[in-house]
């Protein structure tokens, strides 16, 4: 009798271990962020308050707690993959980030080879293919819509090219990339591929350098695709270099909006330095819950660092993964790891790499991830076939006096460029015509309103030589003023208007020929042409009383 206890109690205990271990109390996540970041300070806010509210309500995972624990990366790639493989080592169901997208190609491998989701709200890379990164999820929509607004905002303002400033990293090269395939599909172009170095190691005598020579470029047009860092130093330095008069046009990806969200009041300086400047915020409909969230900013971050976009990814991405995992459990799986065995043997050092397990129900947990279906605080969340969320949509911003960001408009990838939410267009037949695409009026650089042309005569393009006659007789049409290479008349004046036209930038030089005591023969100046001196000729024809260039 006292045998049959024994061998009773101890197989209770032994089956409660086992449940205990299948389904814990406690489910762990982990966080790779760079904290001293602006995106990382305030995902960093919004993550701790969706695990308290999961954990308060015991309806989301049935009485189960949610720990996230967070690793600062501090914007260092060693760091970033030493905090996931100790996350690996631990038994973590999930891991939110990276925040950058060079670190998204490396931990994918880790994450791909453990079954370990990786959601990220700021890798927004568009080359992180679901393909090659199965278990990488993008929870904010990636940079080819990002890229797909800035080209519609060149076509809709008739510009033809751009010049691309950017770090010279996954996310900046691969970003501009995609804008330049995006500009091709309009017809427009980069014209010049302005690389800096990474954000971190970025000097501002590298942004001189690269500025200078954009100055001397025909395109006025200028997209600014990096980090908030890299950004602000080019706006510096450009303000400096009179790059921020009338004239030019800047565009910002979402790092400045982000920035101005978080950091308003600017300083005077930075607030002078972007003035005029277009930027664009991801689009998150109004909504009550977004509404009391924001209320409570305040008093969850002491009033350190204002919202912006990415705390809504944040909070939103964690309810995902708490949300999948109630779905997981529901289901009758379990949590539990196994030994990879392509480790087996690569023991030895300091290195525990026995301790790596591969999460048994990976797979599920990632289908029931792309399977989310919810309203968050960002707005409606389901993916597409191909991962993308559903309606990718951006605000498109204008920086005015004191840095205060002015709505102009919205983009969405249903219905282009307009002045009306995209959430109410949705109802609608979607119309993309040119007549349908809006925005409202614009302060641009220098504080003018009328739109820049984009482009000026570089000051290092090829001139075009226009042979120019020194007559004595019918000056009207064509003089020299003496003593200088200056020519006016009315060959010259319809020329200059045949150039303030063209859509396209035409330098020229004229070039005198002749003495001025005696007319030119037109054999000379043709001579001219054959021997490279002149490109065209200006002339009169006497006896048509025409003019010909």
């Amino acid at each position: 009798m006292n045998l049959w206890w024994l061998v009773s109690i101890f197989s209770f205990c032994i089956g409660t271990a086992i449940q205990g271990a299948l389904k814990p109390e406690v489910l762990n996540v982990g966080a790779i962020f760079s904290f001293g970041t602006v995106n990382g300070q305030v995902s960093r806010i919004a993550m701790k308050a969706a695990q308290d509210d999961i954990n308060s309500d015991p309806r989301v995972l049935g009485g189960r707690k949610l720990s996230i624990t967070m690793h600062d990366a501090k914007f260092n790639g060693f760091l970033s993959i030493m905090g996931a493989l100790q996350f690996m080592e631990t038994d973590t169901l999930a891991i939110v980030g990276p925040q950058s997208a060079v670190m998204a190609h490396v931990l994918s491998h880790l994450a791909n080879e453990l079954q370990v989701p990786l959601l990220s709200f700021t890798a927004l890379d568009p080359t992180l293919s679901p393909l090659q990164y199965p278990f990488f999820v993008q929870t904010a929509p990636n940079d080819l819509y990002l890229m797909s607004a800035i080209a519609e905002m060149v076509s809709y303002f008739g510009w033809g090219e751009v010049i691309a400033i950017f770090n010279d990293d996954d996310q900046g090269r691969n970003g501009v990339t995609a804008l330049g395939d995006k500009l091709a599909e309009i017809r427009c172009k980069i014209s010049y591929k302005s690389a800096l170095p990474p954000d971190q190691s970025v000097t501002e005598t590298d942004v001189r350098n690269e500025l200078v020579k954009v100055r001397m470029m025909e395109a006025r047009v200028i997209v600014v695709h990096g980090y908030s860092r890299t950004g602000l130093m080019v706006f510096d330095v450009a303000q400096r270099l009179g790059m921020m008069d009338s004239g030019y046009v800047w565009i910002a990806t979402t790092w400045l909006s982000t920035f101005i969200d978080s950091k308003s009041p600017l300083s005077l300086k930075t607030a002078k330095s972007i003035l005029g400047a277009l930027t664009l915020r991801q689009h998150t409909p109004d909504s009550k819950r977004r509404r009391d969230f924001v209320s409570r900013w305040n008093t969850l971050s002491n009033g350190s660092i204002g919202l912006n976009p990415y705390g809504l990814y944040a909070y939103d991405t964690v309810w995902m993964i708490a949300r999948a995992l109630k779905l997981f459990l529901d289901q009758g799986n379990t949590i539990s790891f196994s030994n990879d065995t392509k480790l087996n043997g690569l023991g030895g050092g300091t290195l525990n790499l026995g301790a790596l397990s591969i999460f048994d129900g990976g797979k599920k947990f990632l289908a029931n991830i792309l399977q989310t279906n919810m309203t968050g605080l960002s707005g409606p969340i389901h993916f597409n076939q191909d991962r993308s969320l559903l309606h990718p949509s951006y605000d498109i911003i204008n920086v005015i006096e004191h840095g205060y960001p002015q709505q102009i408009g919205y983009w969405s990838n249903y219905s282009g460029l307009s002045v009306v939410p995209p959430e109410k267009l949705y109802r609608k037949p979607a119309n993309r015509s040119s007549s349908n695409q809006h925005l409202y009026s614009v302060v641009w650089p220098g504080g003018v309103t009328s739109k820049p042309r984009g482009w000026v005569f570089p000051n290092n393009g090829r001139q075009l030589r226009i042979g120019v006659p020194n007559r004595v007789s019918y000056r009207d049409f064509v003089f020299k003023v003496n003593g200088t290479d200056i020519v006016h008349g009315y060959c010259i004046d319809v020329f200059l208007a045949a150039v303030r036209l063209l859509p396209y930038a035409v330098p020229y030089k004229f070039i005198p020929y002749g003495d001025g005591h005696k007319n030119p023969t037109y054999s000379e100046l043709i001579n001219q042409i054959t021997t490279g001196v002149s490109r065209i000729l200006t002339k009169k024809v006497a006896q048509l009383t025409r003019v010909s260039l």
